[in-house]
């Protein structure tokens, strides 16, 4: 069914873009089941790991389902609300509108979260967090374990509408992530910062303070904004370098 991937660089991205075009090309359709995580390992000729990222960005952007103990299947088509290519190509200036609409929207899942997040739920969100910390020590970047750190967040509400908005922004914004830790990575005090924050808002939820989980979050991406305000001309000019798309979100 598929050929196999090669080449050393985002293998996870190729992947997912390969899984992405078969549904929607319609040679996978609705309730269709994706192969086994051993038979795409066996057909594309990459890792497990590769796999799970792949599947896990399909997932975020709405495509696929993993039911447990049946396997991954693709969801019915969705709507694409958003124009992204309204208003204005400048990355520096698309990245802090990402950053504006990620604040209003994450402050209010985290304050929905301290009422709501289970300890079980705590504890998925401190293993998210130290993702984060894994991927970086192994040199990546982080952006992705970024995205499921707030992901956790919103799934904790209950709320379904809040996590299928969320999980379609992260789609969007993951190229605006990956500039924002490109930024924060070039600064240990920057990237001490994320880290501080990120742990202040998973502190409040789990003392069940909606009003701190809030003002934490909505604080994390002022913040976010604010580093990369502090970014010059020769930061923004490689941006070009890095592998986003701020245009759509697959």
């Amino acid at each position: 069914m598929f050929t196999k991937v090669d080449g050393p660089v985002r293998l996870a991205d190729r992947v997912a873009a390969m899984l992405a075009d078969e549904i929607e090309s319609g040679r996978l359709t609705t309730g269709d089941k994706l192969p086994t995580e051993v038979e795409l390992v066996k057909q594309l000729g990459v890792s497990r790991t590769v796999i799970r990222e792949a599947v896990s960005r399909l997932s975020s952007a709405g495509l696929v389902e993993a039911r447990q103990g049946r396997g991954v299947f693709v969801l019915p088509p969705r709507t694409r609300p958003l124009d992204l290519d309204a208003d204005t190509t400048d990355t520096k200036a698309k990245v802090l509108q990402i950053v504006e609409v990620r604040r209003a929207m994450e402050g209010e899942a985290a304050e929905l979260a301290a009422t709501r997040a289970t300890p079980a739920d705590h504890t998925r969100m401190r293993q998210a967090l130290a993702a984060i910390d894994a991927a970086v020590a192994a040199g990546g970047d982080g952006a992705d374990e970024d995205l499921a750190f707030h992901r956790s967040i919103a799934e904790s509400t209950g709320n379904t509408v809040m996590v299928s908005t969320l999980r379609y922004l992260g789609e969007v914004s993951r190229g605006g992530i990956r500039v924002t830790r490109a930024n924060e990575a070039r600064r240990d005090d920057f990237y001490d910062a994320v880290r501080e924050e990120h742990d202040s808002i998973l502190t409040a939820i789990e003392q069940g303070n909606p009003k701190a989980a809030r003002t934490a979050a909505r604080r994390h991406l002022e913040h976010a904004a604010t580093r990369l305000q502090k970014a010059g001309p020769e930061f923004w000019n490689t941006t070009q370098d890095l592998d986003v798309d701020l245009d759509t979100a697959e």
